[in-house]
């Protein structure tokens, strides 16, 4: 199964408005994330930042296949930008994937 990881920022003081949205994730957003095959989804936060990972059933390449596609995605992301500052990749239309340069297992 291949892993994913991203970064992003929340504008100053909107951590509790973030996890509120997260909280009530919408189902048709639930269904692409499982449609994409995305699983063990998280997400941390310190300061400002906001640190994803998760696991592609499928594979990364299908996951952001089906993400970019999305025009649930796309509506999730309109709705998110008063509040989350993120840099996308152009090729993909994804967060750019973090490179891994340790793993202990």
């Amino acid at each position: 199964m291949e892993k994913y990881a991203w970064k992003a920022r929340i504008v100053s003081g909107t951590i509790e408005e973030y996890v509120r949205r997260h909280d009530a994730l919408w189902d048709e957003m639930k269904q692409v994330l499982s449609e994409a095959g995305i699983v063990n989804y998280t997400i941390w936060n310190v300061g400002d930042e906001l640190f994803g990972y998760y696991e592609c059933e499928k594979g990364i390449e299908h996951a952001a296949r089906v993400q970019r596609e999305s025009p649930i995605v796309e509506k999730w992301n309109e709705y998110m930008k008063d509040i989350l500052i993120m840099e996308l990749d152009p090729i993909t239309g994804a967060q750019p994937q973090l490179k891994k340069v340790f793993s202990f297992k």
